[in-house]
């Protein structure tokens, strides 16, 4: 009887593609949602890796440029009022704000320290809204991936225990695949999880640490016009 019982286990398939094909409409659902979530979690952590990356190198190539000794509003005509880059676009509100900032005599209007302050601010948070788009899609994935795919386990499981109760047989054959493809939908649900969870962590971690190096910069470009409206 054991050996009859073996002999019919071996001959099911449990390859992904036969579990999935066997499973219900409803755990079918949650697999394909896992795995939509999946690829959409990677496509955006692929973007932001190659965007941070290009943040940065922006970012020194600027900050080289910056620290050159050129003046300013040569620097400025370089760039433009409308440069692409994020550390470029800070310098440039700032110094459009500036130049606003004087009378045709070329006296200083009241208050320009302030409103310099403020556009490079709204600059930054700009920029830090375009570097954490799309993480709070990872975070989402991240915390509720296990509790879908816990789902298609419980609905697997409960289905897999209907038919052996319909079938009044409790041997390897009958049980094995019901719960293989009930525990698929739990695999599924961690895959989509675990990268989701970490990549958020690493990417927010550099979110913030190129934020904080544009708002450095705004603090080292603002302390510079200071001693300028100063003089």
């Amino acid at each position: 009887m054991e050996a009859e019982t073996l002999a019919l286990a071996q001959e099911i398939d449990f390859s992904l593609w036969a579990l999935f094909a066997r499973a219900t409409l409803t755990v079918k659902l949650v697999m394909i949602l896992l795995i939509v979530a999946s690829f959409w979690s990677w496509s955006i952590i692929i973007q932001k890796i190659i965007n941070y990356r290009k943040a940065r190198v922006e970012a020194d190539k600027f900050d080289r440029a910056f620290w050159s000794g050129e003046p300013l509003d040569g620097l400025f005509e370089q760039i433009g009022t409308d440069p692409s880059g994020q550390s470029e676009k800070v310098f440039a509100a700032g110094m459009i704000e500036w130049r606003r900032s004087h009378k045709p005599t070329g006296e200083m209007i009241m208050g320009a320290q302030a409103r310099i302050d403020r556009s490079m601010d709204v600059a930054i948070a700009k920029e830090a809204e375009v570097l954490q788009k799309g993480l709070p899609i990872l975070a989402t994935v991240g915390s509720t991936a296990p509790f879908v795919g816990l789902f298609g386990t419980v609905v697997g499981i409960m289905n897999a225990f209907i038919e052996i109760a319909q079938q009044q047989q409790t041997n390897l054959a009958v049980v094995a695949p019901g719960i293989a493809e009930a525990l698929l939908a739990t695999g599924l649900g961690l895959l989509a999880a675990i990268p989701a969870v970490v990549f958020y962590n690493k990417l927010s971690a550099d979110s913030d640490r190129i934020i904080a190096s544009y708002e450095a910069f705004a603090d080292e470009f603002a302390t510079i016009l200071s001693r300028q409206l100063d003089a």
